[in-house]
């Protein structure tokens, strides 16, 4: 009897231990597949370079010695041309107000009082003006040719330094079209000295080739915009110009025949 008790008991134990084991593997299962699940949900972290930073990378690889010129290109380009916009903004001169301005000027005060308000404004047509005006006690032949002579000096004064800009446009694409060469150079070199066609091997020079001319590129896009805009311009100045010296030997002759 007592032999069955313990046989009894020691079954019991068994399953006991039996269903506490299972229960701990269970419950370390749930707990492994609930770290998997979470580890699926949480989202990937990207990563995200800077504009400026990716554009330094960039400028790196295609190499110091062209990337700097080209950079240069284009400091040196944008200074010409930012100088150029804020000279002929400042050039512009309301010439319709100009003309009724010397033509009640020279009614009331004669050629000094005319010379005067042409003094006090600023810009090409008004020098051309004054001028003008200068010679209106010879003839008016003369005064004409006063306007048409210094027409041209500050047609000269406003395209000064515009053919920098175009330089550098030409300029920037061409040294990135060398940097090109160059880098495919590399790559070929690189593929003989090593004797088997890799990707590997050409994939630097490749690279500094791409980069050079898209630098090279850019460059002369930005340096294009800002001379297109500062052609028309000078293009619309120089018609007021034109219009404006029209409109000054019109005043003078009619300030010769007495009809002012």
């Amino acid at each position: 009897m007592k032999r069955s008790l313990s046989i009894l008991f020691m079954a019991v134990v068994m399953i006991l231990g039996m269903s506490s084991t299972a229960t701990a593997t269970t419950t370390t299962t749930n707990a492994t597949i609930s770290t998997i699940v979470a580890a699926q949900d949480e989202p990937e972290t990207v990563e995200t370079v800077s504009f400026h930073q990716e554009l330094k990378k960039r400028f790196i690889e295609g190499g110091p010695l062209f990337m700097s010129i080209v950079l240069v290109c284009l400091i040196l380009g944008l200074a010409i041309a930012i100088e150029r916009i804020i000279y002929l903004n400042l050039s512009t001169t309301n010439s319709k107000k100009l003309a009724a301005d010397v033509e009640e000027a020279l009614k009331s005060g004669g050629v000094e009082a005319a010379k005067d308000v042409c003094r006090n404004t600023k810009g090409p047509v008004a020098s051309i003006y004054y001028q003008g005006l200068d010679r209106a006690d010879e003839s008016v032949e003369a005064a004409e040719k006063a306007v048409v002579a210094y027409g041209g000096v500050q047609m000269g004064q406003l395209e000064k330094n515009v053919s920098w800009v175009s330089l550098f446009i030409a300029l920037a694409p061409m040294l990135g079209f060398m940097g090109t060469v160059i880098g495919m150079i590399k790559s070929f070199d690189s593929i003989a000295e090593a004797g088997t066609m890799e990707p590997a091997l050409v994939a630097t020079g490749i690279k500094v080739a791409l980069l050079t001319t898209v630098f090279g590129l850019i460059v002369a896009i930005i340096l294009q915009i800002f001379y297109n805009y500062i052609v028309a311009k000078i293009d619309s100045i120089v018609n007021d110009m034109e219009d404006a010296s029209i409109t000054l030997i019109d005043i003078l002759v009619d300030y010769k025949n007495g009809r002012l």
